[in-house]
């Protein structure tokens, strides 16, 4: 099984930027980068109104129904997921092959401008977690594994710090 890379530091950091960009780009309100067993992995924009821990839980489920769809209807695969409300909708986009983005954006934003600006951000994104993959190849990360009780296994000190 896949496994995420080990992320330090300086990945999130990186990440959390485009996703920034993302945001500012799109007029969207934020943004969750999440592994695909439905883990969040980092936030960005004011997402204190949001669950985005069960956001990020019912992205990746979805995100995996549409990929069963796409199977049944001989699609070898949908990038996307997309719904659609009166007041926020959610974009959820393909990463790579540990992850997905999801984005929540208002009324105020269309669809279209949030996936033209999001198409970019993935590729930073994913080029990030290559960056990550080839760090520390054998370090991955199965979250759904993780000793939620004490973590502490799952963090490390900065890039040549402690």
């Amino acid at each position: 099984m896949a496994t995420l890379p080990q992320l330090i530091e300086e990945d999130i950091t990186e990440i959390d930027s485009v996703m920034d960009e993302l945001l500012d780009k799109s007029d969207a309100s934020i943004a969750l980068l999440l592994d695909k067993g439905g883990f969040l992995i980092t936030k960005t924009g004011p997402h204190q109104q949001y669950d985005t821990v069960t956001l990020a839980a019912l992205s990746a489920a979805s995100f995996a129904a549409t990929q069963m769809i796409a199977t049944l209807v001989s699609e070898n695969n949908f990038s996307t997921v997309y719904q659609q409300g009166d007041q926020h909708s959610i974009l959820v986009l393909n990463v790579d092959e540990f992850s997905l983005l999801a984005v929540i954006f208002g009324q105020q934003s269309s669809v279209g401008a949030v996936k033209y600006y999001a198409e970019p951000c993935v590729k930073r994104i994913a080029k990030q977690m290559v960056k990550a993959q080839n760090r520390a190849p054998q370090e991955g990360l199965d979250l759904s594994m993780a000793n939620v009780a004490d973590p502490s296994s799952l963090f490390r000190a900065k890039k040549g710090g402690k």
